[in-house]
Parts: C-alpha cells; structure tokens; sequence
C-alpha cells in the first residue's frame, strides 16, 4: 500500500512497503528550551528556515512543524511558519496539530498534500479533525492509543487502529491515508517498549497492510548517550516493517540508508551508493 504526500510545488514523497524509508525531520518545534521555540516565540523565522533548509540538506523527506506554542495563537502562528518554511525550501510537510481553525488556515494557502499529526483512537478528537482529513483528502497519522492511555500490548494497540480504521473509512477516508503510529514508550520505564512496537508494526504491516510511522527517539527518553539506543532500535523497527520515522535526519541518515540495503528496500545498492558518493565529493 503506498501513502502519497506533495509538497507546494507538486514534489511527490510515496510512503509504503518496499520504499525506502522516509525520513521525517522532527526539529522544527516549541519543545524544550532552545533557539527554535525562542524563533517561534518572537516571531522571526529565520532560524526556523535555517533549520528547514538544513534538514532537507541532510536528507530529510519531508518536514514536521509543530507550532502550539503556550500563550500564543496557533490559528495565526501555524500559517505563519508554514508560509515561511514554504518560501525556504520544497518538501512535502506534516502539520502537527489539532487545531482545526489553523489546520484550515494553513491548508487554505496551497501547502501541497500534506500529512496531518495526529489523531487517537478517541471519538472527540475523530470527529473534530476526520471532517478535515476527508474534505482535503489527506493523509493522517493515527495513533495506536485511546483515552486510557496506550496499551502494553500489541493486541490491544491493533485493536485501536481497527476501531479507528473503520471509523474514518465509513466516513469515505480510504486505508491508504492512514498511517499508524505503533508508538514507542522509553525502555527505561518499560523493559519490553522496544518488542511490543516491533511485534505492534509487523501486525499492522501483515494483518491491516497499512504503512507506519514513529517518533523514535522517545525509546531513549531519560537515558544518556541517546544516539546509542536510538538508532539500532530504528533498525530493528525498519526491519518490523517501519515505512516512515519522524527522526534526527542529520545524525540518522547513514544508518537508515544501510537498513534499506540490508532489508531488500535498495536494490543494487544504487541508494547507499548515491549516498556515500554526496557525502565524499
């Protein structure tokens, strides 16, 4: 099944089974503390469009932007980034948000097709945003999780996105525009995070056939030396059948290009040779 996300000027991005893996840069967000939110906060962007054009130079596929910042309104910062980041640079985008009024602002202005972040399984949440993925027709992430929380299972994980599949498909919403985030839990606090998402990504892969997608950087939250967790746990993933990961671009992007080749996604090795050739001209 193949995910088709385009950028303003029509530049095609196809998340699916077989594909290389896409690649999501994740920094463009008010998170933490840091010149990025301090950007966002004062409203001059420019750092905001350094970072994108860095990402997207480092290899980035495409670009998630998150701009619900406290105290401030999102209906008008959201458009804003987005216009600016658009003017910068040509990726497909993932607006992170759950706001419909700067959801319909920003998609007003011609961003191309881009993927929305993210809805669970909660029935307020698919009623405030599936109107918006229909109407667009959009592709969207959906969580494995619900008002409870997320599940310590993998078979009530596939449960979830099987109650939400149905939902967004009854409403016109076909399965290719779902994308399912298996989720991924820190390994400090749950010494099983890492085989429940793999187990949860083969079964989305193998029983719904739909593609997946996964902050994976939060395996390692509250351990040191993060890189060390996280990028071998990116490899396990891709291996379960991951189609796209919302990442660290710059420091992921050799490891992910091997992982292809090794998993059958590069035939003869044209990729990871294009790769190393750019990195040594």
């Amino acid at each position: 099944m193949k995910t088709l996300v385009i950028s303003p000027n029509r530049k095609e991005v196809v998340i699916g089974d077989g594909q290389p893996t896409v690649l999501i840069g994740e920094r463009i967000h008010p998170f933490g503390k840091g010149p990025v939110k301090e950007a966002l906060q004062s409203g001059n962007f420019k750092l905001v469009c350094e970072e994108a054009s860095s990402q997207v130079e480092a290899g980035a596929d495409v670009l998630i932007v998150n701009a619900n910042v406290f105290g401030m309104e999102e209906s008008d910062l959201l458009p804003r980034v987005v216009r600016s980041i658009m003017d910068t640079t040509d990726v497909p985008l993932c607006l992170e948000s759950r706001n419909p009024p700067a959801l319909e602002k920003t998609l007003q202005m011609g961003c191309g097709r881009p993927m929305i972040s993210s809805v669970t399984g909660e029935k307020p949440i698919l009623d405030s945003l599936l109107p918006i993925i229909k109407k667009y027709d959009l592709p969207v992430v959906v969580m494995a999780t619900d008002s409870a929380g997320i599940p310590p299972d993998p078979h009530r994980r596939i449960e979830i996105v099987q109650d939400t599949l149905r939902y967004a498909e009854a409403m016109g919403i076909p399965r290719e525009n779902l994308v399912v985030d298996c989720l991924a839990e820190s390994i400090a606090v749950n010494a099983e995070a890492a085989r429940i998402t793999c187990k949860t990504i083969e079964r989305v892969r193998d029983e719904l056939g739909m593609n997946t997608i996964l902050g994976a950087s939060n395996i390692s939250f509250g351990l040191p030396k993060r890189s060390w967790i996280n990028i071998p746990f990116l490899s396990l993933a891709i291996a379960s059948g991951l189609t796209s990961a919302i990442v660290n671009v710059k420091v992921v992007k050799p490891y992910v290009t091997a992982c292809d080749l090794l998993t059958g996604r590069d035939r003869r090795s044209r990729r990871y040779m294009a790769y190393y050739r750019s990195l040594n001209k």
